[in-house]
């Protein structure tokens, strides 16, 4: 299985997300659209043509949690629709590029709420969830990243 791209040690600009994101996607040979979408959607990836669309309203940190979602798909090559696995392997991918651990582990040593440390790495609270729960393990009070 391919690495999973990531985040590590480096800390984010205003706007840096998306960028980086755009830079991800053109690695995976992969374009990207903004579009109006009916609700529910967010954001899509479309195997065939090899293209991510997102949501015109969403806003900057929507937009890169959906962003990186959508392109775990492509980075797994999922196709179809309403597989769970496949979304949960997304999200873990979305958690894996843009939450930095290093920072992580430094907003939660100083006791900051999760909603607080969601807002300082620039995630919803819940891909910041599915981080801790795919890419950290707890031993004896101490949080190690896991290997990627």
């Amino acid at each position: 299985m391919p690495r999973t791209p990531t985040n590590e040690g480096r800390r984010q600009t205003e706007g840096e997300p998306v960028k980086e994101l755009l830079a991800l996607a053109a690695r995976l040979e992969v374009s990207v659209h903004v579009a109006h979408l009916p609700a529910p959607f967010r954001g899509f990836y479309d195997h065939d043509r090899r293209r991510v669309v997102y949501d015109f309203s969403l806003t900057p940190i929507e937009r890169a949690c959906v962003l990186a979602h959508e392109l775990g798909h492509a980075f797994y090559g999922h196709q179809g629709r309403d597989d769970p696995d496949a979304e949960a392997a997304a999200d873990a991918f979305a958690a894996a590029v843009l939450v930095d651990p290093a920072l992580f582990a430094e907003l939660e040593s100083i006791g900051l709420s999760e909603e607080a440390i969601a807002d300082e790495l620039g995630v919803t609270i819940k891909l910041l969830r599915v981080f801790t729960e795919n890419h950290l393990a707890r031993v004896r009070g101490v949080t190690y990243t896991r290997p990627r």
